[in-house]
């Protein structure tokens, strides 16, 4: 479909991808994946159109339709959000105008025999027959469809865009590519801007669309879910997985095992040869074998070890002094701004030690409730910050704050205070900024690197209580990883404002969700958070038909102790159906789990050149996904 050859991109004297070959099938969803800088992100504008290689080529079919969405992009504000969902139809639009000319010109014809008026009617009928497979009759239900998924409200659709953040605004942009049904979809960062709900549609609609996916994002279970290939960018080069993300990780680990086993038996050679060359250098009787050795060390191609480059991150907070009992306690909260309601009647209290997360759709008040806690906005009610309490926050667009005209070094050299200032190349050198890399300027820095510096500038003083505000944005899955550790052992309290569910696993204990104007208090992780969520949901589907509230079904149906005896033999029939059906797609699965480890076991250990076991890997992985879906049915059927 696409196929990248021989790319090579070069930066100054900085080679960032050097011979890169590979290709995007149709039915491929691929994760490109790499630390900050590796060059994700330049791979995508290049596979776009966007940006041109130093040397290599991209070859694309003529007809083929590719939609790329970048990390930033420069917004209008002119229409409401209909209106600019719209554009995504432009092509349609002029399709339409075309046809009307056409039909226009033939009517008006009389040359029925001529050369020209067949060709007209062979223009005209390929164009009807493009239109039909566009199949956009309905768009105005496609439009409400994809803003609603992506979580805007139908009286929304008539507003100005203007009147929308930088995140509701780029959930159109998401929208319009959609809507496109590009063959090729390029996302980078998709979900930075995306509250919980649409991630999770996001997911749902990437995984049942066709067309291939090319995909940069840190979210690891966004992913996880959505891909079915792996593309890592290391030190110039790719290694090409055919597997989704969890089985990349492993595959991985094994990898980079051999690679450093090969690298210190090369070095091992490589110091023995210099030995050799140096004890006889000078000895005559030696002098062809030395020069031998030196054109042997000339030819050799360095191994390079593919260490993951956060082994020398190191971030740890500074212990937090001992605050009060109760760091934050609310009563009867309540935030308007204007006529419009963002909060009301928000009432809890978080313990010292604590660590919550803030969740729920973008707009419901999980910031503005944070700016309420460190007292930068008013608010209505009573907010009682507790004895002692020294509050460290990091902002949304802390990243977007650091002045972009200084170095790294002057950036912490002039935050910094007291005696801590004599360590200031002992904590950028921690935070991967030593030598040379203190020296950038901040403008150059990838988002990544900005959010490393901004965190900095949060551990220059001691604080108990720790509010984070999406602190993971343009960070990468190793960089989040530690700061992630960091947090668990944090000794404080800590507020997490995230949609990263992979992040907040296993960190939080206490969950607030934002909406409907209410702040609801849940006593578990994230993901038992989120399977609750779903049940609410489904049991509020099946309690209601149409407008009209209906009773529970106990009320209505008979118990099983008043049913027949036919009606009891007709339902203990349906009952073992139902379980042998799960017991049989329960065997079906273990079966193509077996398959699908013993091709890993093939790939990881290079037993195979069979270039088909890729595609039957492919198709084991998603007849398991399509499994795994009917065997939940199945099961909450039984």
């Amino acid at each position: 479909m696409i196929s990248i050859q021989s790319l090579y991109v070069e930066f100054g004297s900085q080679v960032l991808l050097d011979d890169i070959n590979y290709v995007i099938n149709k039915r491929d969803r691929i994760a490109l994946v790499g630390k900050n800088g590796a060059g994700k992100s330049t791979m995508l504008k290049i596979i776009a159109g966007m940006q041109s290689p130093t040397s290599g080529v991209v070859a694309r079919p003529s007809d083929i339709t590719i939609g790329y969405l970048p990390q930033q992009m420069v917004l209008t504000d002119t229409l409401t959000v209909r209106q600019e969902a719209e554009k995504a139809f432009a092509h349609v639009h002029e399709l339409d105008a075309t046809i009307d000319r056409l039909n226009n010109e033939l009517a008006s014809r009389t040359d029925y025999e001529s050369e020209a008026y067949q060709d007209l009617i062979d223009r005209l009928a390929l164009k009807t027959e493009v239109r039909t497979m566009l199949q956009s009759e309905n768009m105005d239900a496609e439009i409400e469809k994809t803003l609603m998924g992506l979580g805007f409200e139908r009286t929304d659709l008539e507003r100005p865009t203007g009147e929308f953040s930088g995140g509701w605004r780029m959930r159109v942009e998401i929208a319009k590519l959609l809507l496109q049904k590009p063959d090729v979809l390029l996302l980078d960062e998709p979900t930075n801007h995306l509250d919980i709900d649409s991630i999770q549609w996001l997911e749902n609609f990437l995984r049942n669309r066709n067309g291939a996916l090319v995909l940069v994002s840190h979210d690891r279970a966004f992913i996880d879910r959505v891909t079915n290939r792996t593309i890592e960018i290391s030190l110039g080069h790719i290694y090409d997985y055919q597997v989704n993300y969890s089985h990349f990780v492993e595959l991985r680990k094994e990898r980079l095992e051999q690679q450093r086993r090969a690298y210190e038996n090369q070095q091992k050679m490589i110091h023995d040869t210099e030995e050799f060359i140096e004890k006889f250098r000078y000895k005559p009787t030696k002098a062809v074998q030395v020069q031998s050795r030196i054109k042997q060390l000339e030819k050799i191609e360095r191994i390079e070890i593919d260490e993951v480059d956060t082994s020398r991150l190191r971030l740890k907070f500074p212990p937090a002094p001992r605050s009060g009992d109760y760091p934050v306690i609310a009563e009867d909260l309540r935030k308007d701004y204007g006529e419009l309601n963002v909060f009301k009647g928000v009432t809890f209290t978080i313990k010292r030690g604590e660590k919550v997360a803030f969740v729920g759709k973008n707009g419901a008040g999980k910031s503005t409730l944070v700016k309420c806690i460190i007292n930068e906005i008013p608010y209505e009610g009573e907010l009682k910050i507790g004895h002692n309490v020294k509050i460290g926050y990091f902002a949304q667009n802390q990243a977007q704050l650091l002045d972009e005209s200084i170095t790294v070094f002057d950036t912490i050299d002039r935050a910094a205070v007291g005696d801590i200032r004599t360590r200031i190349n002992d904590i950028l050198g921690a935070f991967m900024f030593g030598g040379k890399a203190s020296e950038k300027k901040v403008k150059v820095l990838s988002g990544g690197e900005k959010s490393r510096l901004a965190m900095i500038k949060l551990l220059l003083e001691p604080v108990n209580l720790l509010i984070l505000d999406e602190p993971t944005n343009h960070l990468d899955m190793r960089t989040k990883d530690i700061l992630k550790q960091a947090i668990t052992e944090f000794d404080g309290t800590v507020i997490v404002v995230s949609h990263d569910r992979d992040f907040l696993d296993g960190m939080v204990q206490k969950v607030y969700e934002f909406g409907d104007h209410r702040v609801r208090e849940h006593l578990c992780g994230i993901w038992e958070f989120l399977e609750k969520k779903q049940l609410d949901s489904l049991q509020q589907m099946e309690s209601c038909r149409g407008d009209i509230p209906m009773s529970p079904a106990k009320d209505n149906a008979p118990s099983a102790g008043r049913l027949s005896y036919e009606q009891q033999k007709e339902r203990e029939r349906r009952v073992k159906q139902a379980q042998k059906r799960v017991k049989q797609l329960e065997e079906h699965i273990q079966q193509l789990e077996a398959d699908i480890a013993a091709i890993e076991q093939q790939l990881s250990q290079g037993q195979t050149d069979d270039p088909t076991i890729y595609d039957r890997h492919a198709s084991l992985q998603q007849e398991l996904e399509d499994t795994l879906t009917q065997w939940e049915q199945a099961a909450s059927k039984a």
